[in-house]
């Protein structure tokens, strides 16, 4: 049986009450197209689901009216990302946040907003490249975002992720295709990978959940996309511990796992791959290392 890295662990713990819960999407008819733990383009993660299409946007659970937002409210003098947007408090510190909707059709939410009420509908305002909207959960007692997908009930999703490259880099810069490569000289390497997961409709491919390497045997390094922390103004992320963000999406060849030892003899890599329903894509690499 596999041991689960101290980040993983902890990162699970921290969500395990929320994940008691299983809450709606906020559309059963608009598409995801862009998930949490995304790269944002920036070398940053997204903290958010991206929604592509048309309809109403519902409350995914009851919970207490904390806000709400038109885009053409002056509150502040720069624009915002969100646009039009609305905030709703669920308890015991978790929001749902829903952005980018139609200005003109951001509901006057009552005290009490019910499960399943709506709040808005699909718009373009915000930064939105095409109508839809933008959904994100924050835990404020434990100040993360947290992924909707820990929480959200289970989709029929019996596809595994994609392992789309693993690239190692020495100290000198000089990286190597672990695909193609059947030989190496000994020395510490970092690894990356490209990885990525289905939508439902296949228009665009996300994020995975977790993602762990092995070197004969031994775990060298995972990512768990469970949740983000937001402390002292800056994002961190769980790689074996907390560390800030730009140790995992600063890379140009994917996510950094980590770094491997090679030692003289034969080496072992192993790359897993698991999206947020339970499906693992496992890849295998062997090298002679002189």
């Amino acid at each position: 049986m596999r041991m689960m890295t101290r980040g993983a662990a902890v990162a699970i713990a921290m969500v395990c009450v929320v994940a008691a819960w299983s809450m709606d999407r906020p559309s059963p008819d608009a598409v995801l197209i862009g998930n949490f733990g995304a790269d944002s383009g920036t070398g940053s993660p997204r903290v958010g689901d991206v929604y592509a299409g048309e309809g109403v946007v519902r409350a995914v659970e009851t919970g207490e009216a904390l806000f709400s937002r038109s885009s053409s409210d002056r509150a502040s003098r720069l624009p915002s990302p969100l646009g039009a947007w609305t905030a709703i408090d669920h308890g015991d510190g978790l929001v749902s946040i829903y952005g980018r909707l139609e200005r003109k059709r951001v509901s006057r939410l009552p005290p009490i907003v019910e499960k399943g009420v709506m709040v808005g509908a699909a718009g373009t305002t915000g930064w939105s490249e095409e109508k839809g909207f933008y959904y994100s959960l924050f835990d404020r007692k434990e100040r993360q975002w947290v992924n909707p997908a820990v929480i959200e009930g289970r989709r029929n999703d019996r596809r595994a992720p994609v392992i789309q490259s693993v690239t190692l880099m020495d100290s000198q810069g000089r990286v190597v295709d672990a695909s193609q490569a059947k030989g190496l000289f000994q020395g510490k390497r970092t690894v990356f990978v490209a990885a990525a997961d289905y939508t439902e409709t296949e228009k665009a491919l996300l994020a995975p959940f977790r993602m762990v390497c092995s070197l004969n045997g031994r775990e060298v390094g995972a990512v768990a996309l469970e949740a983000l922390s937001a402390r002292d103004g800056k994002m961190w992320i769980y790689r074996n511990g907390l560390v800030p963000v730009e140790q995992v999406y600063a890379g140009a060849f994917g996510f950094e796992l980590g770094e491997a030892v090679f030692i003289r003899g034969q080496a072992d890599l192993e790359i897993l791959v698991q999206d947020a329903f339970g499906n693992v894509q496992r890849e295998e690499y062997h090298f002679t290392v002189e």
